[in-house]
């Protein structure tokens, strides 16, 4: 991306309960990040990001897939809220809809994916659920984190950071959840700041 403006715009994608999206603003605040986050976009109207976005007085935008005749005009809307608040970059955290070509060929490396697992494991939806399950079984010692950019294959792309989070017998799914997602704050901080001050390309 070359050199950073004094203060990045961000645009965050979630749509769920937004912590990643509450780190990253907290980062941004705390001056952690030489960024602000200047979009939220969430394409659930009821989800917990969107209060989150109003406390903080982040504007956001709800979009509704079905209006859409299709993903690549998904996409291309999408598209047209980041340019409309000339965010430099895009962070995926806890986005639960693929983006296509349409979207990512329009900022190119410039959109960072955060996803609760390791680099080639567990792909998809449910990932700590899924590693909890083979963990109870004794199939699975770990799982963790990773941030990378996004590419058109699910969860796949070249990686910015990765952690391990070990699995533990026994363990509530909802402990581990928590561990996996203290993690997931710390590390996509992390990487935002990787690619901002050009380390994480």
């Amino acid at each position: 991306m070359g050199a950073p403006r004094e203060t990045s715009r961000l645009a965050v994608f979630a749509s769920g309960s937004g912590s990643n999206f509450g780190a990253v603003v907290a980062a941004c605040r705390e001056g952690r990040l030489p960024a602000e986050v200047a979009l939220c976009v969430c394409d659930r109207a009821r989800a917990g990001v969107l209060e989150r976005a109003r406390a903080a007085a982040v504007p956001s935008v709800v979009v509704t897939p079905r209006s859409y005749p299709d993903r690549e005009a998904l996409d291309h809307a999408l598209a047209g809220f980041v340019r409309a608040v000339r965010a430099e970059l895009v962070v995926l955290a806890g986005w639960m809809r693929i983006l296509g070509p349409a979207f990512l060929d329009a900022f190119p490396g410039r959109v960072l994916n955060l996803h609760p697992a390791l680099p080639g494991e567990l792909p998809g939806v449910n990932a700590i659920a899924r590693a909890w399950r083979e963990g109870q079984a004794g199939a699975r010692t770990r799982t963790g984190v990773m941030v990378h950019h996004a590419v058109p294959e699910v969860d796949a792309g070249p990686v910015i950071r990765q952690e391990e989070v070990a699995l533990v017998a026994g363990e509530p799914l909802e402990a581990l959840e928590a561990r996996v997602h203290a993690v997931e704050h710390r590390l996509l901080v992390a990487a935002i700041g990787d690619v901002l001050s050009g380390r994480g390309k």
